[in-house]
């Protein structure tokens, strides 16, 4: 119990110092992940509907999401150099797989037999995708964005090492100087952090399945 005391002490004594990583952590998270949305979701889409779009994507970013994000700050940095955009290009993807790949299938396993009774209704692609498809898929794809919000908030704490800021400094601080209680004043919170995106993220979601299965 004694590091705790001494984690929360610190935080206290250093609260503008704490706050401002905390700020940094959540804006970096919440950029990358909005960004593999904005990735994953119309890719995911297009992949659902083309075999060659799917082939193409799902093998690259399958590969891409096996490759460590700090390996992938390395292969950045000599191009976006250090701080926050190369961290923010790592996160992204690692965020996008899983937004894909949840997309994907959600859009695939639609039932045939519905858009085939949306198209006897004379309703358009558009309107079939906006009010059929999406409202049945719309569970699982949120599934793979909430998987990707713990995925994101876990790994941002990697920023640190190329000087991108956030709760990663004090993980890092912690371990160089072998202060535990520094580095429960990373760690701990960035747990924290996780657990409420997901949690966050699980309400939209649940709405959404009930929706579905109402």
């Amino acid at each position: 119990m004694g590091v705790f005391v001494d984690a929360v002490r610190y935080i206290a004594a250093n609260s503008d110092r704490f706050l401002e990583a905390l700020g940094i952590h959540v804006g970096l998270a919440l950029a990358a992940l909005g960004l593999g949305v904005l990735i994953g979701v119309p890719l995911g889409i297009w992949a659902a509907r083309s075999r060659i779009v799917s082939s193409v994507s799902l093998n690259v970013l399958g590969v891409l999401r096996v490759v460590p994000s700090l390996a992938v700050l390395v292969l950045v940095f000599p191009y976006l150099g250090l701080g926050f955009r190369t961290a923010l290009v790592a996160l992204t993807v690692l965020a996008a797989p899983p937004v894909l790949i949840n997309t994907y299938v959600a859009y695939r396993d639609v039932d045939p037999a519905v858009v085939e009774a949306a198209v006897g209704m004379g309703m358009t692609r558009g309107q079939i995708l906006r009010w059929i498809e999406t409202p049945l898929a719309l569970p699982v794809v949120l599934t793979g964005v909430r998987t990707a919000a713990g995925e994101v908030v876990a790994s941002a704490t990697l920023a640190a090492f190329i000087g991108g800021g956030g709760m990663g400094e004090f993980i890092v601080n912690g371990l160089a100087v072998n202060n535990v209680a520094l580095l429960l004043v990373g760690a701990v919170p960035v747990a924290l952090l996780a657990l409420l995106f997901e949690g966050v993220l699980a309400v939209p979601e649940h709405l959404a399945r009930r929706r579905v299965t109402s």
